[in-house]
């Protein structure tokens, strides 16, 4: 008897192991990753996933709705607009905190706001082009004034760029490089650069806890090592980025569930107006014509691109298909008539970075090299950088020509047209473009409210774009998520911001 009692409490003992081990998995799930963070101060952060991390760690005045673009209160309760268009009054919720405890308060909002334009970091033309200045009421009531009535600038406030930040713990004068203060859903508890960050729920959080207690990104170096992650199951989801080749597999993988939808995701190739030869608006043109979008989406991204021949996506209202189509004889009749010939071929360089984008870089400025060599009248050296130094390159204005990508700051047309083509905003994405009619009506497309007048001005910078060609755009892409079967709360919304916080294990 007394063996078949200790046998009986082992049995016990195991099952509730294994009911804790359990209840303990589903505790967390693991993310992995290609892509890297530069910076998680939101007056600095200004690519995918530093703002995509900030999305999930700190909230704003307002937010999107879950796979929506429409936009409602976060720490705001309510607010009221002007007649005008110039004044917004916003009325906070009240008890709001930080995750360290400090307060979420008007004064906090000012300070946020102010430090942001002040330091002048990447992102801070999305304020700085349209704030004059901000003034508090009180405790939980504060006015922002704008240089000039601003249809999109509401959506803006979604953006990590007005985010609040703890006036305690982050200066007003430089940049902060610590864990963020969490406002949002996760708070971050844990960060090796390059390799992981773990976020844990934040309990001050005002709104519904997050699905899971603990998430764990982890950052792998390529897409090969993010694929045997997945099959091996080191990993949860899989999300930014694989291989075309690998995806299709994955799709087909009954060991795991693949999710695919439209992006706002846009490619482009950049010419920095001030260096020659592409200070030519000519040459910059013969360059459109020579760029085969089939062939880039066919061969490079296995069809799971589309071709793109504007900066405003498809999808979205005000796009328009301007640029020149593939055309190698037009290419080689204009610089033919530049004095350019097989023994004097137009000489340039493509710049691209190898892992900020994924895998498939190299064989994308590949690509694009053997296009323009086809022609028989360019000659094209590549080169690269890693993605900070990339970025540094092209904000100084040392590369002539490089590859680029775009995620939405906010949904709308504005967000794919002033940060590329207003004079101040241009340098930014290291073109340099300055046209005072493009100005000008863009200028105009912010003030003017309805949608059919703000229209008719896309249309009309679209037309200009197309014929002084600053821009080749390539193609618009697509998100690709990969997960084990027992994984819920995948929504790929078409403002693209990927929400760990509805993650969970069933």
């Amino acid at each position: 008897m007394k063996k078949y009692s200790i046998l009986i409490v082992v049995l016990l003992l195991l099952a509730s192991a294994v009911s804790i081990f359990a209840i303990a998995a589903k505790n967390y799930v693991i993310v992995g990753t290609t892509d890297k963070f530069t910076s998680l101060d939101p007056a600095k952060a200004y690519e995918y996933l530093s703002d995509n991390l900030l999305q999930n760690v700190m909230t704003g005045l307002v937010k999107y709705i879950p796979g929506t673009t429409k936009i409602v209160p976060s720490l705001a309760k309510n607010w009221e607009i002007s007649s005008d268009g110039i004044t917004y009054t916003f009325h906070l919720k009240k008890g709001l905190k930080f995750s360290n405890g400090d307060p979420i308060n008007a004064q906090v909002f000012k300070f946020s706001i102010d430090r942001a334009i002040s330091l002048k970091q990447n992102p801070s033309f999305l304020l700085a082009d349209v704030v004059k200045d901000v003034k508090v009421i009180n405790d939980t009531t504060f006015e922002i004034r704008l240089q000039y009535p601003f249809a999109p600038f509401i959506n803006i406030l979604a953006f990590p760029i007005a985010y609040p930040v703890d006036p305690k713990v982050y200066s007003a004068n430089s940049v902060y490089n610590g864990l963020p203060v969490a406002s949002g859903p996760y708070m971050v508890t844990k960060f090796v650069r390059g390799q992981e960050m773990e976020l844990r729920r934040n309990p001050n959080y005002y709104g519904e806890p997050a699905k899971t207690p603990i998430i764990l990104i982890k950052i792998y170096r390529a897409a090969n090592n993010l694929y045997m992650a997945l099959l091996n199951g080191e990993i949860d989801v899989a999300y930014r980025t694989f291989l075309p080749q690998q995806f299709k597999m994955i799709q087909k993988n009954k060991n795991f569930k693949a999710y695919a939808g439209k992006s706002p995701f846009i490619r482009e190739v950049v010419f920095n107006v001030k260096i020659k030869p592409f200070d030519n608006p000519k040459v910059r043109e013969a360059l459109s014509y020579a760029v085969n979008r089939a062939k880039i989406s066919s061969e490079v991204f296995s069809s799971l691109v589309s071709p793109l021949y504007t900066l405003v996506p498809d999808g979205m209202w005000g796009h328009e298909s301007v640029m020149p189509k593939y055309d190698p004889s037009k290419t080689v009749s204009i610089l033919k008539s530049l004095g350019y010939s097989k023994d004097n071929p137009l000489k340039i360089t493509l710049w691209y970075t190898p892992s900020h984008y994924g895998s498939t870089e190299a064989s994308l400025a590949l690509t694009l090299k053997n296009v323009f060599e086809s022609t028989g009248l360019i000659k094209c050296n590549i080169k690269y950088a890693e993605w900070a130094t990339y970025v540094d390159y092209f904000t100084k204005g040392v590369m002539g020509m490089f590859l680029l990508g775009w995620y939405p700051d906010y949904f709308d047309p504005d967000d794919y047209m002033w940060p590329f083509l207003e004079s101040k905003a241009s340098p930014a994405m290291g073109s340099f473009y300055s046209n005072k009619t493009v100005d000008k009506l863009l200028l105009d497309a912010r003030i003017v409210s309805d949608i059919p007048g703000r229209t008719a001005l896309y249309d009309a910078v679209q037309k200009i774009m197309a014929n002084e060609a600053p821009y080749i755009p390539l193609f618009q892409g697509q998100q690709q998520v990969a997960t084990k079967p027992n994984i819920g709360g995948i929504l790929l919304g078409p403002v693209q911001i990927f929400r760990y916080y509805l993650l969970y294990k069933k």
